[in-house]
């Protein structure tokens, strides 16, 4: 169609969400990769419709630590007031989470595996996020976010980094079960590539291809349905 154009996938995550919004429905907790954990519009997108997310991001992202506070310069008559400001400068995450150090976290296990529990070692902290467009309030604070490392007990220094904003009293079982959460995703769309044809349209027309992500998806459905259903005993 004519009115339809590029927009970034940040975008389209939102619109669908403001679609499934429009239809009564709501994601408990948004779970994604670091290409939307990075992008600080999808998170303020994400803020803005009050919604809980675990994002996945890269230890190089920036934050200030939990106890820093912001000052008010002083206003010298002229202009506008200075904007409160934090006189310390922000670190990377990974940095936060090599100062606290190893000790700081502890053995969480999120889940079952195939042939055992899969767990690893975590460290937990509250940061407050730093880097491009941070949304403080009005007295200049930056609300804090919990910051997720899984550091394993063979490695120098953390392997993966999340970000989310959820209660700062949830329990570290349920944040580190969430943060692992996206490996359904991973296998979901894997499913839906290798055995439900998603990557087999060859056509180049907008309906063609709609009609093509509506049947796999809808295959998909029943699939997961069927998953999920309680199954009957079988006959001997």
């Amino acid at each position: 169609p004519d009115t339809e154009h590029h927009r970034p996938k940040w975008q389209l995550a939102l619109d669908m969400l403001d679609d499934l919004a429009a239809a009564g429905l709501r994601p408990a907790v948004l779970v994604a990769d670091t290409g939307y954990g990075a992008n600080a519009d999808f998170r303020r997108g994400l803020d803005g419709r009050g919604l809980a997310w675990m994002l996945q991001i890269k230890g190089e992202m920036t934050a200030h630590g939990e106890e820093a506070v912001p000052y008010q310069p002083d206003y010298g008559g002229l202009g506008p007031r200075p904007l409160p400001r934090y006189r310390t400068r922000p670190a990377a995450l990974r940095e936060h989470v090599l100062a606290a150090g190893r000790g700081r976290g502890r053995t969480v296990t999120w889940r079952k595996g195939s042939k055992a529990a899969m767990s690893s070692h975590f460290v937990l902290l509250r940061v407050r996020l730093a880097g491009r467009r941070p949304k403080p309030a009005a007295d200049g604070t930056i609300g804090l976010v919990w910051l997720i490392a899984q550091w394993p007990e063979d490695e120098a220094e953390p392997v993966k980094y999340w970000i989310s904003n959820l209660p700062a009293d949830l329990p570290a079982t349920d944040l580190v079960r969430l943060a692992k959460a996206r490996w359904r995703i991973e296998h979901d769309y894997r499913e839906l590539k290798s055995a439900l044809g998603l990557d087999h349209f060859e056509g180049r027309s907008f309906i063609g291809w709609h009609r093509h992500v509506t049947l796999v998806t809808a295959a998909h459905l029943f699939l997961t349905e069927q998953r999920n259903s309680p199954k009957a005993p079988a006959r001997a």
